[in-house]
């Protein structure tokens, strides 16, 4: 999808306020609370493609970072600092991931499956990193990476595959709201 499309740039923002919107959904699990973002994320890499699905992420954590409250935990510089920071860091790259498998693809439930799966395990590959070096620099525990495994990506796992499953269910639903969008491309 190309960035220069009009009604792309107009979808770009309201990706990041679902982003926003998902924050708030959430069930409080320490050290990291389960949302449901990461379902927007995933969503707004195949609605939009990966650079302007990875753009709406951006524009989500600058929002954030700024010290609006629209982050899980609130929002401010300080947030960069917090353990679950690198789970932010990762939507970025988990949309655009998405968004790369299921581009120029029918939103069939294998391909929305594959895209949401990619997604999903891109946001634990640079969320848990960051957790375990928090766990181990800041909260000085030995076991850092183990902890981060259990409480960063263990405990969301089956969560998250409902998350996929909705999503290839929804998806193909919502191809054809994606196919009007002009893609720009020759």
């Amino acid at each position: 999808m190309s960035i220069s499309s009009r009604h792309t740039l107009a979808l770009i923002p309201v990706f990041a306020a679902l982003t926003a919107a998902g924050a708030f959904i959430k069930l409080p699990v320490a050290p990291v609370p389960i949302t449901m973002q990461n379902l927007f994320v995933v969503m707004s890499g195949m609605m939009l493609g990966p650079r302007a699905g990875a753009i709406s992420q951006v524009i989500y954590i600058i929002i954030g970072i700024m010290g609006i409250p629209v982050f899980s935990g609130g929002g401010g510089p300080g947030y960069v600092l917090s353990p679950t920071f690198g789970y932010l860091v990762g939507f970025i790259a988990a949309s655009a991931v998405s968004g790369y498998v299921t581009e120029g693809k029918p939103f069939s439930v294998r391909n929305v499956l594959a895209g949401s799966v990619a997604g999903m395990l891109t946001i634990y590959l640079i969320g848990m990193p960051y957790l375990a070096c928090y766990l181990k620099i800041v909260m000085k525990k030995p076991d850092a990476f183990w902890i981060a495994a259990k409480t960063g990506m263990m405990l969301f796992l089956p969560g998250d595959a409902l998350k996929c499953a909705v999503l290839a269910m929804v998806m193909p639903r919502l191809a054809l709201l994606r196919d009007a969008i002009p893609s720009g491309r020759k």
